[in-house]
């Protein structure tokens, strides 16, 4: 059964918020020159950023490549950045622009491979032999089915733990978009979970 992974928590809404006021603060030093800020703001969101990427990519090859892009884009941002937004937020919509950079700069080479696999990337990026590994494995299971803007919606809200404003503005589209297609995959997962615990069909004889 991988239906309890569906809803967020008010516990796990309290720790994204407390993790966001955190990395925002480690942000906003980071741009003052803090080393230990700037440690801090990386590796606390390291992980999202990987997985994130993971989803956009169809190269689960250049997943690690792109997350450091991302963040030197960042530190090199860092004196615009002003806190408005969370440090999360902001970060994860430049990851979203540089898949789509390396999509256009790949646009312009031979490919060796067109196959989409983002799960593969994911699963490596998640720590293993730790309770629930398996339901979240099916989880992305079931994701994958899911067309690719309610995959993305879904990840980041439900996933990642952005509020839904702040997935507006990674996805950059209207909140209300970003609503709809939670519901739509929320929707979807839960018919494919009743499939899945449903009895078994009788074989044909």
């Amino acid at each position: 059964m991988i239906t309890s992974v569906l809803p967020v928590s008010p516990r796990a809404g309290e720790r994204t918020a407390s993790l966001d006021d955190s990395t925002t603060a480690w942000a906003l030093a980071a741009r003052g020159g803090d080393a230990d800020a700037v440690e801090h703001f990386v590796r606390a969101l390291h992980l999202d950023v990987k997985r994130y990427v993971a989803h956009l990519c169809a190269d689960p090859q250049a997943v690690d490549d792109l997350a450091q892009d991302t963040f030197l884009r960042a530190l090199g941002s860092l004196h615009r950045f002003e806190g408005r937004s969370s440090a999360r937020a902001w970060l994860l919509s430049i990851a979203r622009r540089a898949v789509i950079d390396s999509y256009r700069y790949a646009a312009a080479r031979p490919r060796l491979s067109d196959t989409p696999d983002w799960q593969i990337a994911v699963e490596n990026a998640q720590p293993r032999d730790l309770p629930g590994f398996d339901d979240g494995i099916a989880l992305l299971d079931l994701l994958e089915s899911l067309p690719d803007e309610r995959r993305e919606a879904f990840i980041l809200t439900q996933l990642v733990g952005l509020p839904y404003a702040e997935a507006a503005e990674a996805g950059n589209c209207p909140i209300g978009t970003v609503r709809s297609r939670v519901a739509r995959a929320r929707a979807t997962l839960m018919d494919l979970l009743d499939e899945a615990d449903g009895p078994a069909a009788p074989a044909v004889a």
